[in-house]
């Protein structure tokens, strides 16, 4: 579960509003993690923007992979995918997909939102049950939040110790997730220098995580607002994720000083 919480938190690291003009993504974006333990890598995940159509209307099509490589797929094989459909101009989800195997431990679910009534029906192809549930006017799903959060227009704004939250669904119940600002960092990658901002998410204390505030999130501080390392604290030792490649920017990659 530690691998999945962690790709869980990469496909995030809203109110109703329209999307600005200078977006921090487009059609076409891709980019991969790299997930490891210290020098040995666990793992792969990346993140795909397409383009589809629902409701009779062009939609971003959002698709995230993670999976285990090496020795690590032996001992906890991972192989996750999650997709989601969202509205290019207000950002509302109308889909998601939850396809996993994590170790044994599967799940296959879309979730469908009727934006009208303000409700989800999940589908449990696993399970072959089907659930409906209230949510929030302004509910994401868990890939939608992390191009919800990209886009937000006070994302500039935050002082240090303020917070962003979202109303999230995620296992059948709406998750407040909220993401606090901690400050700004010059970065070394491999790509080079990169000027980022730091936020921490408030995660769920118990047998994975010490502490309420044991992730940290370094993203690009240009317009792009792209992930580029990803730090977990966990109760035995720690799991870090860091930006392999990428294509399809819609902006301006901003590198102080080249490796």
């Amino acid at each position: 579960m530690k691998k999945h919480l962690l790709l869980a938190l990469l496909f995030i690291t809203s109110s109703s509003f329209e999307i600005q003009k200078d977006s921090a993504y487009d059609t076409g974006e891709w980019f991969k993690f790299r997930i490891h333990y210290g020098l040995l890598s666990a793992g792969y995940a990346t993140l795909e923007l397409k383009e589809s159509v629902r409701s009779n209307k062009k939609v971003f099509h959002a698709v995230g992979n993670g999976y285990t490589v090496g020795m690590f797929k032996f001992f906890f094989k991972v192989d996750d995918n999650y997709e989601s459909y969202f509205d290019k101009l207000t950002g509302k989800p109308f889909q998601y997909v939850r396809k996993i195997d994590e170790g044994g431990y599967t799940k296959n679910q879309e979730g469908f939102f009727n934006q009208d009534l303000n409700k989800i029906t999940v589908k449990d192809y696993k399970n072959k049950t089907e659930k409906s549930f209230n949510v929030s006017e302004d509910v994401q799903d868990i890939i939608s939040t992390f191009y919800y959060l990209r886009n937000h227009p006070n994302v500039d704004k935050l002082k240090i110790g303020e917070s962003i939250a979202v109303d999230m669904f995620f296992d059948d119940e709406i998750t407040k997730f909220k993401l606090k600002f901690i400050g700004r960092e010059d970065l070394e990658t491999k790509f080079g220098t990169i000027p980022t901002m730091i936020f921490r998410p408030m995660v769920q204390t118990g047998r994975i995580f010490k502490e309420q505030e044991s992730v940290t999130v370094w993203i690009s501080d240009d317009e792009n607002k792209l992930p580029v390392s990803i730090k977990a604290s966990l109760a035995v030792g720690s799991l870090k994720a860091d930006l392999d490649g990428f294509k399809g920017l819609k902006n301006s990659f901003t590198i102080k000083a080249k490796p």
